[in-house]
């Protein structure tokens, strides 16, 4: 399994709850892109839209940017593909209170390119501030046995 993107950020700003995993819609030369390690999910985040999921947000440069159709658009809104007892269960959890869907990683599944997203909960400031401490902690105790 090939990791082509990660958003180190969710995890830092939001306690992962529990993650999914969603197939994309792509264009061909997208697909490319992607697996030439092309793209971002830093800063993007999953939204429910006429009852489908929509990655928006995500930056896939292009694999030639010479050969790239005109009117390609890097940040366009992509389509993710899930079942439907689990489309059920991410609105249910979109719509309730404090929490929402953030993508965590992209990465390669049979050749296939798979989007892993998370039911978040936003972190307070305190608790993004607990785990700097435990980071430079586990920092420390690494350079004392190292």
């Amino acid at each position: 399994m090939k990791i082509y993107s990660t958003n180190q950020k969710a995890s830092f700003d939001y306690q992962l709850l529990e993650k999914l995993e969603a197939g994309l819609v792509l264009a061909g030369h997208e697909v490319k892109a992607v697996k030439n390690s092309k793209v971002s999910i830093k800063g993007a985040y999953v939204k429910i839209l006429n009852g489908q999921v929509w990655l928006v947000g995500a930056i896939i440069s292009p694999y030639q940017p010479g050969n790239v159709p005109a009117d390609y658009d890097s940040q366009h809104s992509r389509k993710l593909l899930v079942k439907k007892s689990e489309l059920k269960y991410l609105i249910g959890k979109s719509q309730e209170k404090g929490l929402t869907l953030v993508p965590v990683k992209l990465y390669d599944k049979h050749g296939l390119v798979k989007l892993e997203v998370a039911v978040a909960r936003g972190k307070k400031k305190y608790d993004k501030r607990e785990t700097i401490k435990k980071r430079e902690v586990e920092r420390k105790i690494r350079r004392q046995t190292g």
